[in-house]
């Protein structure tokens, strides 16, 4: 392995937590009616159109250990979502025209959405008294359109950090 391989696994490992951290503390005071972006899925989406499905699922790991402990659920709750919605995001990527930041925001809130659906399916069979539909309406969706609201932004700074400049000039030939 190139030393230049493992400082880009190094950064992307750093990049990855330091997104879980600031999603689980500093963006809390930024909260709108009680919802925040999810970071860590943005770096997921990221990472499926940019790098693949497999990069993606490696992300949903390391951020989503990082969710299931600073929101103390049961270790794998978030684990397992964003790994699926990375996989699945990865897989989509590559039939998407994703030059348009439209198109990246677009497949964010769809991720987002379902990520969300999954985490209220895991918490319902879990707790079957859970109010399911409240969670969805008050919390999956506006979250999905909050969270699709950092994609330009936050893409932008991946796009710098990671060397993807092709990527940022005609939106995923790398």
């Amino acid at each position: 392995m190139s030393h230049g391989l493992i400082r880009r696994n190094l950064f992307w490992a750093v990049a990855v937590t330091a997104a879980a951290l600031i999603e689980t503390t500093w963006l809390k005071a930024i909260s709108v009616m009680d919802v925040t972006p999810n970071l860590t899925l943005l770096m997921v989406i990221y990472f499926a159109i940019a790098e693949g499905e497999e990069r993606a699922m490696f992300t949903g790991v390391l951020g989503g250990v990082f969710q299931d402990v600073a929101r103390a659920t049961v270790l794998g709750h978030h684990v397992l979502c964003l790994v699926i919605v990375g996989f699945a995001s990865g897989r989509i990527s590559t039939r998407l025209v994703t030059e348009h930041p439209a198109v990246k925001a677009g497949l964010v809130f769809c991720a987002s959405v379902v990520c969300g659906l999954l985490q209220i399916l895991i918490q319902y069979v879990q707790d079957p008294d859970l109010p399911a539909m409240y969670n969805i309406v008050a919390r999956v969706v506006p979250g999905a359109f909050y969270t699709a609201l950092f994609t330009p932004v936050l893409f932008f700074l991946l796009d710098r950090s990671f060397g993807h400049r092709s990527f940022a000039l005609n939106g995923g030939a790398t």
